[in-house]
């Protein structure tokens, strides 16, 4: 599966060249802040990365989410945007998302590039990828490599808060994946690869009560009492569920264990002296790829009826739903890309199970093999000090080329 010496040195070259370039690319996409909630400015960011795939030669399309417009008003436009490069069925994709978790100053929207770092919103997680994406088509193109098959590039949005309106769009309707031998997504891995991800079932849990005057408080019903005993039922399942581990690798130990947490968010009442009506609180059942998601709903609400036969008033919010995926680390287009990492880098990278969700599900549920390396760091993203090594950045677009070379030359 190696790729000749001379396409290699002919792709650290092209990269080389467009370093700057490249710089100056994320810094514009830096700027333009694609904050979700609520979804600011998507069309702006999409018509600035259809222009580089226009500028590179390729032909982009934009895809609006029918659904995404009946949300009324500009901001709550989706778009996917799409480009292909090469010839033949035998496709491996490149997705990424242009959404960012909003910033806590606005200045984070004014990249600054400092010791060799550039710091900005989404700088890391994941406009650096993005670019990454594109410009190692550019480098594939600029080097002469002859491919046999085709580079998919798919950029989508809301991403952060749980893809429906992007890539699970594109998946309901059929339009991802089609004649896919694999993907791979420029998430902020910190030199590891992720070929896996938990499944989440996050929900709101409102408990109802009876408001009463504190000195009639016997005419009220404490919606915050009904609440612990709710709490408490969920904590004897949370005590079970994590005692259960992955098999994939993930550091450190305890990170291996599956998850429930309770209270995220929570709150109620109204006042000192009354009797509070109403309590609510959230759950986020994180599910490992050995666990079964329908199972673990079905057990997770088994026991909400069991708690509404005691007795309690309970409404249930679904916040958030999705499968676990995993890819094998031993696949021909996992090696590829281990083998790329290593011929730039000078070191194999670990395979890991990523400890949150990511849309690699969205092609692994459909047989396609799917993983996650980019050059953002996990530990800076959607903090005050985001920020990318442009270092990285350069090493991270050579190997996705030359992934690329090694399973379509």
């Amino acid at each position: 599966m190696a790729e000749p010496d001379d396409i290699r040195a002919r792709i650290l070259t092209a990269v080389a060249a467009d370093s700057s370039e490249m710089l100056d690319f994320i810094r514009e996409l830096v700027k333009v802040p694609t904050e979700n909630p609520p979804g600011r400015q998507y069309r702006a960011c999409v018509d600035l990365l259809a222009g580089k795939l226009a500028e590179i030669g390729l032909e982009p399309e934009i895809l609006e989410v029918p659904e995404a417009g009946l949300l009324g008003g500009e901001a709550a436009r989706r778009y996917c945007l799409s480009a292909a490069y090469g010839a033949g069925r035998r496709t491996l994709y490149f997705h990424g998302h242009y959404d960012v978790v909003p910033a806590a100053d606005p200045a984070q929207f004014a990249p600054v590039l400092q010791d060799g770092c550039l710091f900005g919103r989404g700088s890391s997680d994941m406009k650096s990828g993005l670019a990454a994406m594109i410009y190692a088509v550019k480098a594939l193109r600029d080097s002469g490599v002859d491919l046999q098959g085709r580079i998919g590039l798919l950029m989508v949005p809301d991403e952060e808060t749980g893809g429906a309106l992007g890539s699970g769009y594109l998946s309901q309707e059929g339009l991802l994946g089609q004649d896919g031998l694999g993907m791979l997504m420029p998430e902020p891995t910190s030199g590891v690869v992720w070929n896996a991800s938990r499944g989440a079932l996050s929900m709101r849990v409102t408990v109802k009560g009876k408001p009463a005057h504190v000195g009639l408080h016997y005419q009220g019903v404490n919606a915050f009492e009904q609440m612990l005993v709710a709490a408490n039922a969920l904590l004897e399942l949370k005590a079970e569920i994590e005692f259960r581990q992955t098999g994939y690798r993930i550091e450190p130990e305890a990170a291996r264990r599956s998850i429930l947490m309770l209270g995220g968010q929570g709150g109620g009442g109204t006042n000192f002296n009354l009797v509070p009506g109403e309590y609510t609180f959230t759950i986020d059942r994180r599910i490992n790829p050995e666990e079964d998601l329908a199972v673990e709903k079905e057990r997770l609400f088994a026991l909400l009826d069991q708690l509404r036969g005691q007795g309690l008033e309970l409404e249930v919010e679904m916040l958030q739903e999705a499968p676990a995926s995993g890819s094998p680390s031993g696949h021909p287009v996992a090696r590829a890309l281990a083998e790329s990492v290593q011929a730039v880098t000078g070191q194999a990278p670990a395979f890991e199970l990523c400890p949150g969700l990511l849309e690699i599900r969205f092609y692994a549920g459909r047989g396609i093999p799917a993983y996650a390396y980019g050059p953002g760091l996990l530990e800076v993203s959607h903090g005050p000090q985001e920020f990318v090594r442009l270092a990285d950045v350069a090493s991270c677009t050579a190997i996705y080329a030359l992934t690329v070379a090694r399973l379509l030359t």
